[in-house]
Formats: structure tokens, C-alpha cells, sequence
């Protein structure tokens, strides 16, 4: 798929979109606490999407069939993706899976909005944590302001990364490398890949009407990843807590526009 820039028109319906993501989040904020199931949380959003006239975006998306002996996989059953713990992404919700004190669990929501996509993804902690587990929090959030602080023309994609990667890295974190940002548009995954690592100026150069996500994956312990049977679920290889934390962006002529907030 070749890069698209998006006209002003079309970067106000990805605003849109991204403000109901946003208003998702606070919808759910106050309901992330011990004894919460990932079902409810579920249920939730789903309920307050389709009540804001958006469809969630995951709930069906990214079936594909077997090849070269790989399994296939199903379609994602839910509206958000879970990650409490060890998982990094994409874990399926549900009513056994019950919140725990002392859990940290990442959301990740998207939605589709008059053609138009949301996504983004925050990480909570679930009612006391431990120092460790607030620490990767506030480096993986502390991440991504710094990566979109990079997002602005004329700099690289490498620019990007190299900020995530060298932050995190000097905090005593790791970057998850097989996974990445993408562009957004009237589709989830669009080009270009946003590596949340690298090195300063390489890889494609910004410029104003480029739309993608920054989503850096930190782990306490080592970046490899395992994925569950499940086809979906992707956790830390050594088992070691991971935080996620995801903005859609526009580059502008400025300072990039954050389009998943309120």
C-alpha cells in the first residue's frame, strides 16, 4: 500500500474518530479496579462506541487463513485488546479474566467512524502497584511524548525510534522491536511502519499530511515475544511486565496534531 497525505478534510474525520477512542478512555477510566472483568470493560465500550454511531474496529478485523504451516487465524472477537501484565497486545477480553490488585493492564481501542479510523492505547495501573511496575508506566508514557515530539517535517522516521529506544534503553527498559506504529486512514494498518527504534535521521523523511500512530511496547525484562495459541495474544518471551501507550498523529507545519484526544 502506497503512502497517503491527507488533506485538512480528511485529517478533521480522522479527529473525529479519534475523539470518540478518547472519550471511550474516560468512559473506562473509572471502571479499571480490582475485580473488574476484561469481559465487562468489554461490554462497556462496545455499548458507548456504538452509542456515539461509531463501530468498533477490532471486533471482527484481521482473519487470515493458513500458510507456509502457519496456522490461521480468526477474527478478533472483541471491541478492545487487553494487556494485563506480561501480555504486550492484542489479548482477547473476558468475563473469567478478573482485574487484580496489583495488575497493570494496556487497552487498546479502535473504532471506525464515518469511514474514518481511531486508535489508541493507554496503560493503568490496577489499584496499588509496585515501584517497578509505576516506573515502566512512566517510562513507556515518557516514551511516547518524546517519540511524538520528533513527529514534525523534515525530520526522519528514525528520529522517532532513535528518541524511544534511547530513553527507554537508559532507563533499564527494552523496546519491542517486531512490533510498530502504522498509518491511518480509512484503514487500520496503512503505510508507513513507525519502528519504535533506530537510529536519528534514517527512514522516510516527514512531511505535513502524514497520519500514523506512535505505540512503543516497553518491557522490564528483554524485548523477545511469544505469541499464545490464540493467534492474537503476544506476550514477553522471559515473562517480564510490558506498558503500551499510543497516540494517532498528523504531521503538520508545526508541531503534530494529536488526534485521539478530547
Amino acid at each position: 500500500m502506497a503512502i497517503s497525505l491527507k488533506s485538512k478534510r480528511e485529517i478533521a474525520g480522522l479527529r473525529e474518530a479519534g475523539r470518540i477512542v478518547a472519550e471511550t478512555y474516560e468512559e473506562l477510566r473509572p471502571r479499571v479496579k480490582p475485580g473488574v472483568s476484561t469481559g465487562e470493560l468489554d461490554r462497556l465500550a462496545e455499548e458507548f462506541i456504538r452509542r456515539k454511531g461509531a463501530r468498533p474496529m477490532y471486533k471482527g478485523y484481521g482473519a487470515r487463513p493458513a500458510s507456509n504451516g502457519r496456522p490461521a487465524t480468526p477474527p478478533f472477537p472483541a471491541t478492545i485488546c487487553v494487556a494485563i501484565n506480561e501480555v504486550i497486545c492484542h489479548g482477547i477480553p473476558s468475563p473469567k479474566q478478573v482485574l487484580q490488585e496489583g495488575d497493570i493492564i494496556g487497552v487498546d481501542i479502535g473504532v471506525l467512524y464515518q469511514g474514518w479510523v481511531g486508535d489508541a492505547c493507554q496503560t493503568f495501573a490496577v489499584g496499588t502497584i509496585n515501584a517497578q511496575s509505576q516506573s515502566l508506566i512512566d517510562v513507556t508514557e515518557r516514551c511516547l511524548a518524546l517519540g511524538i515530539e520528533q513527529a514534525r517535517p523534515g525530520k526522519h522516521m528514525g528520529d522517532i525510534g532513535a528518541a524511544i529506544q534511547g530513553y527507554a534503553e537508559s532507563q533499564g527498559f527494552s523496546v519491542v522491536r517486531e512490533l510498530v506504529g502504522h498509518g491511518v486512514g480509512h484503514n487500520l494498518w496503512e503505510d508507513p511502519q513507525v519502528p519504535h527504534y533506530g537510529s536519528a535521521g534514517t527512514g522516510l523523511k516527514l512531511q505535513p499530511g502524514l497520519v500514523f500512530t506512535i505505540e512503543p511496547m516497553i518491557n522490564i525484562g528483554k524485548p523477545a515475544i511469544r505469541m499464545l495459541p490464540d493467534r492474537w495474544t503476544i506476550r514477553t518471551a522471559d515473562g517480564s511486565r510490558s506498558a503500551q501507550f499510543e497516540h494517532t498523529l498528523a504531521i503538520t507545519e508545526g508541531a503534530p496534531e494529536l488526534l485521539t484526544v478530547l
